[in-house]
């Protein structure tokens, strides 16, 4: 197995060879499929609760430095220090410029699948942080896109309705 430091420089090369032949996003479409096996039925069973107790995991086992609130009908999640992206920012060969774009790319269709309604603020890749809500409500969802499409560039915001 090799270090994390590694490959995390490693799978960042990978996206920027992806990335030049355009095919980025079907692997960031296969990695979703393969994420379905191990979270797709407690988000569809559990809904946020299911998400909650993913990340809950995900925080600990990456020692990720994040905020995770669950309301009523939202979960926010945001990173405040990414591990993955400190470490690739710590590259001298430079970081993917849509490094960030691995998470949302495979979150966001298993969220559609599991009926949840996700926006997502996208930082430059020079921040190792983003936050993201996750909605049961997808009117509810539609309200926090427009507010923040208010003061933050169209550029770093994405969701998946």
């Amino acid at each position: 197995m090799i270090p994390s430091d590694h490959f995390v420089r490693f799978y960042n090369e990978v996206f920027k060879f992806l990335d030049k032949r355009n095919d980025l996003a079907k692997y960031y479409d296969t990695i979703s499929r393969h994420q379905e096996t191990h979270c797709l039925a407690e988000f569809r069973d559990k809904g946020l609760r299911g998400v909650y107790d993913y990340y809950i995991k995900i925080r600990r086992e990456e020692n990720c430095d994040m905020d995770i609130e669950l309301t009523d009908h939202c979960i926010m999640l945001k990173m405040n220090k990414c591990p993955s992206l400190s470490k690739a920012v710590d590259n001298d060969a430079g970081v993917c410029i849509k490094y960030c774009a691995h998470c949302p790319g495979w979150t966001m269709p298993v969220y559609t699948k599991a009926g949840l309604f996700q926006v997502y603020h996208v930082m430059p890749p020079d921040v190792p942080q983003c936050i993201e809500w996750i909605y049961d409500d997808k009117q509810l969802a539609e309200e926090k896109y427009n507010s923040l499409a208010k003061t933050v560039p169209a550029s770093e915001l994405l969701r998946n309705w």
